[in-house]
């Protein structure tokens, strides 16, 4: 394989990029500069060298200290009694884009297939039980995606918390989401409705 369709294959592995877009991706980068590959390749180093993942909720950040904390997890004005539950780090950002929550989150890192059992132990599950015995929440949000991935991974998720707790409310964003549509690329005051729609 020529070193073409090498990076075309490469790009194609992110998400949403296609054959096309990959194509695009790797002549652009055969037009630029080696100054410009330069910098690209050691944004990518720093990236990988410098983020860390927040103990608490798996986001990742880049420590300006010797924090184990992400800024959400260490911000004392963040209400310590809430917790939202996402699959990903940009169904994250979009929550905070709405300037409507204000509680602390979990990331699961994925979600699981209706069919296939294998994929349950790619999520957080463990981590999220923990994170709840050693918190003091009063509600628990599971935000994810309305899709059947998503749906499934709720009931995993549930039942997950009832297992060690029937003392917290959990509960569901509102249908504010399309059906088979994502978080991440919903509008804001689409997600603001559905967070404050919520049951």
């Amino acid at each position: 394989m020529d070193s073409i369709e090498k990076l075309k294959d490469i790009f194609k592995k992110f998400p949403t990029v296609g054959q096309r877009t990959a194509g695009r991706f790797v002549y652009y980068l055969m037009k630029l500069p080696k100054e410009g590959v330069d910098e690209l390749i050691g944004a990518i180093q720093e990236l990988k060298n410098k983020i860390k993942l927040c103990e608490l909720c798996f986001n990742p950040f880049e420590p300006y200290d010797n924090s184990v904390l992400c800024q959400i997890c260490k911000n004392p004005s963040r209400n310590k009694n809430l917790l939202c539950v996402v699959e990903k780090e940009t169904d994250l950002l979009s929550i905070e884009n709405t300037k409507k929550y204000n509680g602390l989150y979990f990331i699961l890192g994925g979600t699981v297939s209706l069919m296939r059992k294998e994929d349950i132990p790619i999520l957080r599950i463990e981590e999220l039980k923990k994170r709840i015995k050693d918190g003091n929440f009063s509600e628990i949000i599971i935000a994810l995606n309305p899709t059947p991935e998503g749906r499934a991974t709720s009931v995993l998720v549930e039942n997950s918390i009832k297992e060690i707790t029937s003392d917290v409310k959990i509960t569901h964003l509102a249908k504010g989401i399309p059906v088979g549509g994502e978080l991440e690329y919903a509008d804001e005051e689409t997600l603001e409705s559905a967070l404050e729609g919520r049951k």
